[in-house]
């Protein structure tokens, strides 16, 4: 069976991005030493000129990744993923972003291109120095009040998957018994 039709299989004849059946044809994610099954996606004319001619985007088309970054395939979710960095300063694609999950191998592959390069100008480091990623588990380091509130987030209370204030190198938000807070990095430990 040839590439393209194991693709046209997976993807019941759909583009894996925004499920348009017109005009489609492998597309090789970059960087590709061979193109296989596992490092390409089926994707329409309009997709594909887009991913490869930023300057062509047209951003409603993208509102397809709504879905498509829920795919299971990773190639997938490494274009989306790199769509939605492109996409970041219009507001809903960030939120997707912060939502999204790639495991670290598809993580390391969708940020090969450089395409995150806006978010690695900010680093968000923690007490000790280590850098810190959206998604990452953390601890507090001392006992902090919660502005707004009579609440007392406790020293090694722990943080799962927070996220990083995207212009604030110095803040976190996450879920600290149930309620969604900013937090200062020197407070943090990476756990």
């Amino acid at each position: 069976m040839s590439i393209e039709q194991a693709l046209f299989d997976r993807a019941e004849s759909k583009c894996e991005l925004c499920s348009s059946t017109q005009n489609l044809q492998a597309y090789g994610v970059p960087p590709v030493d061979r193109v296989t099954v596992d490092t390409s996606v089926l994707a329409c004319d309009t997709c594909r000129s887009q991913m490869d001619a930023p300057e062509q985007m047209d951003v409603n088309h993208w509102r397809c990744l709504n879905d498509s970054a829920w795919s299971q395939v990773p190639a997938v979710q490494v274009l989306a993923w790199r769509m939605l960095n492109r996409l970041s300063d219009e507001g809903w694609p960030q939120g997707l972003l912060e939502m999204m999950y790639l495991d670290d191998d598809t993580l390391v592959w969708a940020k090969v291109t450089g395409e995150d390069a806006a978010e690695e100008q900010v680093l968000h480091r923690d007490s000790n120095g280590h850098q810190l990623a959206n998604g990452d588990n953390v601890v507090l380091s001392k006992d902090l009040d919660v502005k707004g509130s009579s609440m007392v987030a406790k020293r090694g209370t722990a943080v799962r998957g927070i996220s990083l204030v995207r212009d604030n190198p110095e803040q976190i938000e996450g879920r600290v018994n149930g309620q969604q807070i900013v937090i200062l990095t020197k407070f943090v430990k990476k756990s």
